[in-house]
């Protein structure tokens, strides 16, 4: 019988925040362990994750294409689907595509602009939406609808974990890029201004505030598992992890660094 599948993505949350965080209901569903992102920023993250594949170990000694079978394989234990094998997913490489052919709705809550309807991203869902509010996994948790008569996969991108982290935008600094890029873009051009770098106490005090904000998604968590079928499988991971400093960095996406590749990964199902 196919299996309900959560697929929460907690937007640039790196691995020691979740392991910092206080985090029963995450602890509910599955182990959380370190791995690492194929990408240090939001959307072609997705892009990899909505392929079928998911944070890698990092393995040595082995070929990556005998890593990416392998991956697709494991859906046939997560989907239920007996037969159920790499060869299906080609040539689109896409999950959805590969659920809506076994009799799935297909729904997709994402909170950052960058993942938006108009995007690529947005193929082979039934129902795909961005959130009015950046951080509303609440609001999102009110959308999910499950049916007994049809299985479903909800794909969420969690927006509380980015930056600001839940605090008030307009209380931070203005960081290019980070501040609805896409809505200010021309804002600043031909201005001569420069954002201000963040000192090492205000690192500190934003990546706590990181963790607050695992915990605040954790709580809010409870809510969803209580509301999923028996049987659902969560996967519960992060698109890409943050710099709070180390090497001079600050944030994701054009930095190489491994704080930026280090994520958080569980899974489970609800009993």
């Amino acid at each position: 019988m196919s299996k309900d599948v959560v697929f929460i993505v907690m937007d640039s949350c790196r691995y020691d925040s979740y392991a910092r965080a206080r985090t029963p209901n995450m602890d509910r569903i599955g182990v959380g362990e370190k791995r690492f992102s194929f990408a240090s920023w939001t959307s072609p993250s997705h892009y990899t994750y909505l392929m079928g594949m998911v944070p890698h170990t990092s393995p040595q000694g082995v070929f990556a294409s005998e890593v990416y079978k392998k991956e697709f394989a494991h859906w046939v234990h997560r989907l239920g689907i007996d037969g159920l094998s790499f060869k299906d997913f080609v040539p689109q490489l896409s999950l959805p595509h590969v659920l809506q052919e076994n009799g799935y709705r297909t729904v997709a809550r994402v909170s950052l602009p960058v993942l938006n309807p108009l995007s690529h991203l947005n193929r082979h869902f039934d129902d795909y939406k961005l959130m009015p509010n950046h951080n509303d996994f609440g609001g999102i948790i009110q959308q999910v609808e499950f049916d007994e008569d049809e299985p479903s996969f909800h794909f969420l991108n969690l927006g509380e974990t980015h930056y600001p982290y839940m605090l008030d935008g307009d209380s931070l600094p203005h960081i290019s890029g980070v501040h609805g890029v896409f809505k200010r873009l021309d804002d600043d051009l031909g201005q001569a201004t420069e954002d201000r770098f963040f000192d090492d106490e205000q690192m500190k005090d934003l990546h706590t505030q990181q963790v607050k904000t695992v915990e605040h998604v954790d709580t809010l968590l409870d809510a969803l598992i209580a509301k999923a079928p028996v049987n659902t499988h969560f996967i519960i991971t992060a698109d890409h992890g943050e710099c709070f400093g180390e090497g001079g960095y600050f944030g994701h996406g054009p930095i190489v660094h491994e704080k930026v590749m280090e994520v958080p990964f569980l899974e489970g199902i609800k009993r």
